[in-house]
């Protein structure tokens, strides 16, 4: 039996879908420039590609964050029946 910490399993794949979806809807929604743009349409395109790459690195943070819950999950529960030892140390 394999000892897992539901919640923390199902909020990390959770994030992990989510950041997967952000992800993937971010990178539809590249900004594409065109010949002949003025400098202020160069720098919007600069400004939004800016953005874009942005969002892209959060949502990579979040899925980097739900797969160190998910693994996390595992082994986060204490064992059932085990009682455990304290161990007391005499000051001298």
């Amino acid at each position: 039996m394999v000892l897992v910490n539901k919640k923390m399993l199902v909020g990390g794949m959770l994030m992990i879908i989510v950041g997967l979806v952000l992800t993937i809807s971010i990178n539809d929604a590249v900004p594409v420039g065109q010949a002949g743009m003025t400098e202020e349409e160069v720098i919007d395109l600069l400004i939004a590609e800016q953005e874009n790459e942005d969002y892209n690195t959060l949502a990579g943070i979040l899925f980097g964050l739900g797969f160190l819950l998910v693994l996390i999950s595992f082994g986060a529960r204490k064992k059932k029946g085990k009682p455990t030892k304290q161990v007391e140390k005499k000051v001298e």
